[in-house]
């Protein structure tokens, strides 16, 4: 399904119905969602003296379930869980302590991601960095090393995400310059996350804390970036200069649709459904499930399944002459060949 721009504001525009948040249904939320991932924790604490693999295997619904709360909090930084903004923000910074993510800082860079995404003359804000084509061959032969590292799976979705939730959302790196509420919202969650762990190693001792704790939010760090990659790169996004560059097209063809599984979606929160969220933000998560049932035609656009989402790890960067991302062999072969072979490859 394609749609133009018109169209698409028309179809932003009957979402209005659906922003109403129902904060009854968040507290359920919250609550099904934080009480499992406490008493989960409690029994891999327990499981430890019965064999750590053991334990390890409650590591992963219990890493789920911090996904959620992080799902959570990302509604909360929209303003769309709660009916109310003091409930939405003091939930988002107290749930901020358990994802180790500052909640002031990370709304106000998820706000310009939001506002910016797919506009390649404002990337850097909240992203994942993408280069054109155009642009890595200009690069020198050491900062294209680098980028095909920063792109490099293991780096992508093992080493990055742990060094962004533990060491990079310590400091408002990037922020410097906006002022004090950055410093205040980083230091203040740095402050309650250190409380916490205090009081946790001297509920269950240091060696248990990390035994119990490590696994899953290195475990959740990796399943957010990948649910955040597979929702802006995937073959056929959207990425536009300013002169071109529109929100609603963005919103609609540069987010994809992820269809997972029933399970997967609870505990991933629908953000799955990510065309619509960016095309109206204030639609609760809880709700993005009644925008589909109710405009069926807007499930096809920019769907990925799975299995297919798994082939998007080879897409590197951004082709300006087909639209589309590439990998970096083909966007070899596309600078090595004659201008006919484009052409021809353009017109299949």
């Amino acid at each position: 399904m394609t749609q133009g721009t018109p169209e698409i504001r028309a179809s932003a525009q009957l979402f209005a119905r659906y922003r109403e948040a129902d904060s009854a249904r968040g507290v359920l939320e919250l609550v099904i969602t934080a009480v499992p991932l406490c008493v989960i924790w409690a029994l891999i604490w327990a499981a430890l003296d019965h064999g750590y693999w053991f334990a390890l295997l409650l590591e992963v619904p219990a890493a789920g379930l911090l996904v959620r709360l992080f799902m959570i909090q990302h509604d909360c930084g929209h303003g769309s869980f709660f009916r109310g903004r003091v409930a939405n923000d003091w939930v988002g910074r107290a749930i901020g302590v358990m994802t180790l993510t500052p909640y002031d800082y990370w709304r106000q860079n998820h706000a310009r991601h939001h506002a910016n995404s797919g506009n390649l003359d404002h990337r850097g804000s909240g992203d994942i960095d993408t280069l054109t084509v155009r642009e890595f061959r200009d690069q020198s032969r050491w900062r294209r090393m680098l980028y095909r590292l920063y792109r490099h799976p293991i780096v992508m979705f093992g080493v990055g995400p742990t060094y962004l939730f533990i060491l990079k959302h310590r400091l408002p790196v990037g922020l410097m310059r906006g002022g004090w509420k950055p410093w205040l919202s980083t230091m203040g969650t740095n402050v309650a996350i250190a409380i916490l762990v205090a009081v946790m190693i001297r509920l269950v001792g240091y060696g248990p804390l990390l035994l119990v704790h490590l696994p899953i939010v290195v475990l959740a760090a990796s399943i957010g970036v990948w649910l955040f990659y597979v929702q802006h790169q995937f073959e056929h996004t959207y990425w536009s200069h300013d002169e071109t560059w529109n929100f609603h097209d963005a919103a609609l063809h540069g987010s994809s649709h992820y269809q997972l599984p029933a399970v997967l979606r609870w505990f991933t929160a629908n953000i799955g459904v990510h065309h619509i969220h960016h095309l109206s933000s204030r639609i609760p998560c809880y709700r993005l499930p009644d925008v589909l049932r109710d405009h069926p035609q807007l499930a096809g656009v920019g769907r990925i399944t799975l299995l297919q989402s798994l082939r998007t790890v080879r897409l590197t960067l951004w082709d300006e002459e087909r639209l589309q991302l590439v990998s970096f062999g083909e966007a070899a072969l596309t600078s090595t060949a004659s201008p006919t072979a484009v052409a021809s490859r353009r017109g299949r």
